[in-house]
């Protein structure tokens, strides 16, 4: 019998974020699987570019498609179909960004791992409008709308969905009508320490942008002024929040993974007041053994055990979340922070791993009968 050949699709590499993790975890389940995408920056991922095939769409090759990539959307749909993945047995998408699109043998295996139905089409489209240029918001309205059929036509070239979370097979059930299986993303908990005395601040860690509503936690501590918070990230919100922030909030902007990892070990809790579709921090939070403050959510429930390892707010307000904090100091001292450090581990890249292979194995034997 002849080795499979494998071939793993994801839109565009241009920062080391969680949609990328998993694809560098996916390369070594398949170690010898071909890349394709449509921008790729070699400089942030050498060692993809030296162990794999990195195939590259002709997107990349539009001028200043590395910096504007995403003004080129509309072209997507067109250069994922230009893809010749004919020689492939077993083609696995990873998708939040145009990428399920490709076209396949009939005989081939297309999974596709979603971590989103794209939100500038679908449930955020509305609020990407609203912020836009006058050009760019007049141009939207043709172009998502031939984009938004795309998509959801492209839904049916997927043999298998696997999401991110429940919170994202949900939104795979409404919007493409699919079932997914559920398969939380890898967590490199290897890399935090399990840290027993906490210093006396609370940390926001994440980019600075509207859906993640970082300006609730700012607005928060400004009535608990005993109170020390770090934000650690940059983004569209950070000039307005750090023009008005009390002095009892600290912004560190990007700094280095060492001093992050530092900060978030340290910390008394990680503030995290957005819905996210799975939340890759708050896991790694746990991993420090720092509990999380949370909106109660999205994916941060199905990681963070209210009452054991966090604390959820259930609404999106300033007085939701400071109430939160006052309830925080009453549960501290009772916190089991070698407790938090194994709910994390659930979340380990080896486990990741060895439920996409066990998947894999159970679809291709199903469809091999």
């Amino acid at each position: 019998m002849s080795k499979q050949r494998v071939a793993i699709v994801h839109y565009w590499f241009v920062s080391a974020r969680g949609g990328e993790k998993v694809v560098q975890s996916l390369l070594k389940l398949y170690p010898e699987a071909d890349v394709y995408t449509h921008v790729f920056d070699e400089e942030i991922f050498p060692e993809i570019s030296r162990k794999h095939r990195v195939i590259r769409s002709f997107i990349s090759r539009l001028p200043r498609a590395a910096r504007y990539y995403q003004k080129f959307l509309p072209l997507m749909p067109l250069a994922l179909e230009q893809l010749d993945l004919r020689d492939y047995d077993l083609v696995i998408s990873s998708e939040s960004g145009p990428a399920k699109g490709v076209l396949t043998r009939p005989d081939a295996l297309h999974v596709c791992y979603c971590h989103s139905p794209m939100r500038y089409l679908w449930d955020m489209y509305h609020d990407y409008r609203e912020t836009a240029g006058r050009l760019t918001r007049w141009l939207m309205v043709p172009l998502t709308h031939y984009l938004r059929m795309w998509d959801r036509l492209s839904a049916d070239r997927v043999d298998h969905f696997i999401a991110n979370s429940g919170f994202i097979a949900s939104r795979i059930r409404k919007v493409y009508r699919r079932e997914a299986s559920v398969i939380h993303p890898p967590v490199d908990i290897d890399r935090f320490e399990l840290v027993l005395s906490k210093q006396d601040y609370f940390v926001l860690l994440g980019q600075l942008t509207a859906y993640k509503r970082p300006d609730l936690a700012v607005e928060a501590f400004r009535s608990m002024p005993d109170k020390r918070l770090k934000v650690l990230g940059d983004g569209e919100m950070v000039e307005k929040l750090r023009a008005t922030a009390p002095d009892n909030v600290e912004f560190l902007g990007r700094a280095p993974d060492d001093d992050v990892k530092t900060t978030l070990q340290n910390a008394r809790a990680l503030i995290f007041p957005g819905v996210e579709d799975f939340g890759i921090v708050p896991v790694e939070a746990m991993a420090c053994g720092t509990p999380v403050i949370a909106y109660g959510k999205g994916g941060v429930t199905e990681s963070v055990i209210d009452g054991e390892t966090g604390l959820f707010f259930h609404d999106q307000s300033v007085p939701a979340l400071e109430e939160a904090l006052q309830r925080f100091d009453d549960w501290e001292s009772r916190i089991d922070r070698e407790a938090l450090r194994r709910r994390a581990e659930s979340f380990a890249e080896p486990q990741f791993r060895q439920r996409v292979a066990e998947a894999i194995k159970r679809w291709q034997a199903d469809t091999a009968l």
